[in-house]
């Protein structure tokens, strides 16, 4: 996928703002420091004198206009990318420095839309905030304002446009010292169009249980009926040290020793059973495809909600074209006819935002996110790869009576605990979804063949 080289264009006349109410209240009147604006280009001293720290690190905002102007492209380093963000008064503008930083310049450069009234605050923890710059009366273009601050965290909350339009900038850039270093994986330079970052794990089907690790760790019976593509030994004890000792898989890939599973499809009092392997897709979640991670060893991941309304399964995050079949696409429930000869299909994304500490959190969900804006959040900072089932059951003709052993068709739900072989995932992940591919099990993509595979033969690490 190429970057979004974004011009700066001339925008049509929108209608007037609305009356604003600000988020900071008293800010301007209690600020220990005002400054007038300071158009025009940044001199050598202060900003010059220091390291830029900000570019390439997490940033995230209170609106973005598109998925193309995120706050990601404020840091990017590309002075032809932009945040926008909706058209309102009160917004803000976040990074994550990583690491505690010493900052004595912030430069805010500004496309069209700038901000008129606004404040620049640091924080150690992103919950206290201490107005380090209050800015009243500014006219947009490059504003450097110079600031004798320290912290992990650096945020712009805008009180009042300059304009109609929202608030823009092509970059905001944070000089001193400190804060972490980049830790962007390496992935390969290629020229190749990116349409895809992606690769499969196709398993079959390897049992039935009405067990769940996940949810019922140590209880067999407990569950719902599930069925379970992937590791064979995967049960209610199942832990990550027995799937690894178990060295049995239904997926392609031998090293794929990780537990996947999902409620059992009923037609009445029978289970309806897949015939074929599944397609589980890897692919990136967030647009800065590079960025994704592999999952760390042990990392459990729910998706899904079993108590959904059928409203909530349509517009979940995770939804991608619910439940297919013949002519019949984008159903939130299950049809009451498939034409004969068809299979019933259901396809839903993961959440692939990892809050970078946690294997497992007590819901089982806090601990993932899913990207807002194309991109993870400061909460769930690290990006890994993004699971999409794709679930064919043989099942056609009269469906009146098929359904979900869970519940409702919006209960629709599925697990997965990662015991992948490191080395092998690492080795996909950066072949195929950084490396902007459309890959098979073995980490090939025959429209790109000069680019090379993953796996040999055997389909294990040459």
């Amino acid at each position: 996928m190429h970057r979004h080289a974004l011009t700066r264009p001339h925008r049509p006349p929108r209608s007037p703002r609305r009356a604003r109410t600000s988020l900071i209240g008293s800010s301007l009147a209690t600020a220990a420091l005002v400054l007038a604006a300071v158009a025009g280009p940044v001199t050598t001293a202060g900003a010059a004198d220091d390291a830029l720290i900000s570019t390439g690190k997490a940033a995230i905002a209170s609106s973005s206009e598109a998925d193309n102007l995120g706050p990601r492209y404020a840091v990017d380093g590309d002075p032809q990318t932009r945040w926008a963000s909706n058209a309102a008064d009160d917004q803000w503008f976040r990074i994550d420095l990583g690491a505690p930083a010493t900052m004595t310049t912030i430069v805010l450069d500004w496309e069209s839309a700038y901000g008129k009234d606004f404040v620049i605050q640091t924080s150690d923890d992103a919950v206290t905030w201490r107005t380090v710059a209050t800015v009243t009366g500014g006219t947009g273009g490059r504003q450097a304002v110079d600031v004798s601050a320290s912290g992990r965290y650096v945020q712009l909350v805008a009180i009042e446009r300059g304009t109609d339009y929202g608030y823009s900038l092509w970059e905001l850039e944070v000089y001193g010292s400190g804060g972490a270093a980049s830790t962007d994986p390496e992935v390969p330079d290629f020229d190749d169009e990116v349409t895809h970052h992606e690769f499969q794990a196709n398993c079959t089907t390897s049992h039935l249980a009405p067990d769940d690790p996940i949810v019922f760790p140590g209880q067999p019976g407990r569950s719902h009926l599930h069925t379970f593509v992937g590791n064979t030994s995967t049960d209610a004890h199942s832990t990550l040290t027995s799937l690894q000792a178990a060295g049995e898989t239904t997926c392609t890939v031998p090293a794929d020793l990780s537990a996947y599973w999902f409620p059992t499809l009923m037609d009445g009092d029978t289970p309806v059973v897949p015939n074929i392997a599944e397609t589980i897709y890897y692919k990136s979640g967030i647009v800065d495809y590079k960025k994704v991670k592999p999952f760390p060893l042990g990392l459990k991941i729910l998706a899904g909600n079993m108590m959904a309304t059928e409203a909530q399964f349509r517009d979940a995050p995770g939804a991608v074209e619910g439940y297919e079949c013949g002519d019949v696409s984008n159903s939130y429930s299950i049809p009451s006819f498939c034409a004969e000869g068809s299979q019933l299909n259901l396809r839903y994304q993961a959440p692939s935002c990892w809050d970078g500490v946690n294997l497992d959190s007590p819901d089982h969900t806090s601990h993932m996110a899913y990207p807002v804006d194309g991109q993870c959040t400061l909460s769930h900072p690290v990006a890994v790869p993004m699971l999409e089932f794709k679930i064919g059951w043989p099942k056609s003709g009269d469906m009146s009576q098929v359904r979900l052993v869970s519940g409702a068709d919006s209960s629709w739900h599925f697990d997965f605990i990662n015991a992948w072989d490191p080395a092998t995932l690492d080795a996909l992940v950066k072949h195929c979804i950084n490396g902007g591919l459309q890959c098979d099990p073995s980490g090939y993509d025959q429209y790109k063949p000069h680019r090379g595979g993953v796996l040999d033969g055997n389909l294990e690490l040459p």
